[in-house]
């Protein structure tokens, strides 16, 4: 049996062992913890990527959230939509959905019966590839939609 950690240490490790996994220059990332979820973005935290643990049904989702307003939102669903196949190569199990409150989101979820060191290992792994893959074009949305 693997033990079982607390969500403030769980997502302290998960956040170091995050920032190993990314090149230098997606280390600069901002984040906050709330219960049993840490968001990560760059500078625009309407559009971050999540890692939240749901214990109920025994999973962890990692993804990246639009949670702007509406017309934003939109905005950033079309986008990647039309980027899903390149997505998918890199990121096969990858959903793209509308979501709750008018939100979407792009995400994937893992087994994650309870928090551990293994639980941090294999999300930290998964959300850098997010990160990798997503913040470039994540750039690009925020440069055709009037932010840096």
């Amino acid at each position: 049996m693997r033990e079982q950690l607390t969500s403030a240490i769980f997502f302290q490790a998960l956040t170091l062992r995050l920032s190993a996994l990314l090149p230098f220059e997606l280390r600069g990332f901002e984040h906050r913890r709330q219960g049993r979820l840490t968001k990560f973005h760059y500078g625009h935290s309407s559009t971050h990527f999540e890692t939240a643990h749901h214990p109920g049904s025994g999973r962890m989702e990692i993804g990246l959230h639009f949670e702007g307003d509406a017309e934003l939102n939109q905005a950033a669903f079309d986008f990647f939509r039309s980027r899903m196949v390149e997505i998918k190569g890199a990121l096969p199990e990858a959903e793209l959905e509308p979501w709750d409150r008018g939100w979407s989101r792009l995400y994937e979820t893992i087994p994650g019966p309870g928090l551990s060191s293994h639980l941090a290992d294999t999300t930290a792994t998964r959300l850098a590839a997010q990160i990798t893959t997503l913040q470039p074009l994540l750039n690009e949305f925020w440069r055709t939609h009037g932010a840096s």
